[in-house]
C-alpha cells in the first residue's frame, strides 16, 4: 500500500516536472516582445475606451501611436497636457485633431412635437419605443425623449432637459470627426 502511494507520488512530480520544462522552454520560445513605451502611454490615457479616436479601446491607441500610424492628438477625450506628455515621451509631434461634439438634430420636445401614442412598455427607452411603430411622435425623426443616449455618453456630456430634449456639455464631449467629414455621432 506505502509503495503504491509512493510510487503515484513519484509519477506526478515527473509528470509535474517534465510539464513544468515544457512551459519553460515554450515561455523562451514564443514570447511576444512588446514595446514597453506602449504601456506608458496607456497610462497616460484617460481610458475611457469609447472609440472616438477610430480603434477599440485606449490599449489599441496606445499602440497605433507608438507604432506611428496615429498622432496622439487623435484622442479628442485626453486634456492638452496628457496629449503634449505622450507626444514628448515618444518625440513625436502632437499633431492637431478638431474636436467635433454631438449635436441634437431635433427640437421636437414634448412642447413641439405632440405624441400619437402612449407607450406603456415593461422597458422604457428610446429603443423600445422605436420597435413599436417607429416611436409615438407624429415625427418619425423626432427625438422620443427617454435619454437612451444620456445613458450611453461614457462621458456624462448628455442630460435631458425639462421638454424631453438631449443637452449636449461640449465641453465634456469626447466624439471627433470621421473620415468622410461627418460627425460620428448625431443625436
Amino acid at each position: 500500500m506505502t509503495s503504491e502511494i509512493l510510487t503515484s507520488v513519484g509519477i506526478l512530480a515527473g509528470m509535474g516536472l517534465f510539464f513544468a520544462l515544457v512551459i519553460a522552454i515554450a515561455d523562451r520560445k514564443l514570447r511576444v516582445v512588446e514595446d514597453p513605451r506602449i504601456d506608458e502611454v496607456d497610462e497616460l490615457l484617460p481610458h475611457a475606451n469609447c472609440g472616438a479616436c477610430g480603434q477599440p479601446g485606449c490599449r489599441a491607441f496606445a499602440e497605433n501611436v507608438v507604432n506611428g500610424t496615429m498622432s496622439p492628438s487623435q484622442c479628442t477625450v485626453s486634456s492638452k497636457s496628457a496629449v503634449e506628455r505622450i507626444a514628448a515621451m515618444l518625440g513625436v509631434d502632437a499633431g492637431e485633431q478638431e474636436k467635433i461634439v454631438a449635436r441634437l438634430l431635433c427640437a421636437g420636445g414634448k412642447r413641439e412635437a405632440h405624441s400619437l401614442a402612449d407607450y406603456k412598455g415593461a422597458l422604457r427607452s428610446c429603443r423600445a419605443e422605436t420597435v413599436v411603430n417607429a416611436g409615438p411622435k407624429a415625427c418619425s425623426w423626432g427625438c422620443l425623449g427617454l435619454g437612451d443616449c444620456a445613458d450611453a455618453c461614457n462621458f456624462d456630456a448628455i442630460y435631458m432637459n425639462e421638454d424631453g430634449l438631449p443637452v449636449v456639455i461640449a465641453e465634456k464631449c469626447g466624439v471627433q470627426r470621421l473620415r468622410g467629414g461627418l460627425p460620428q455621432r448625431a443625436l
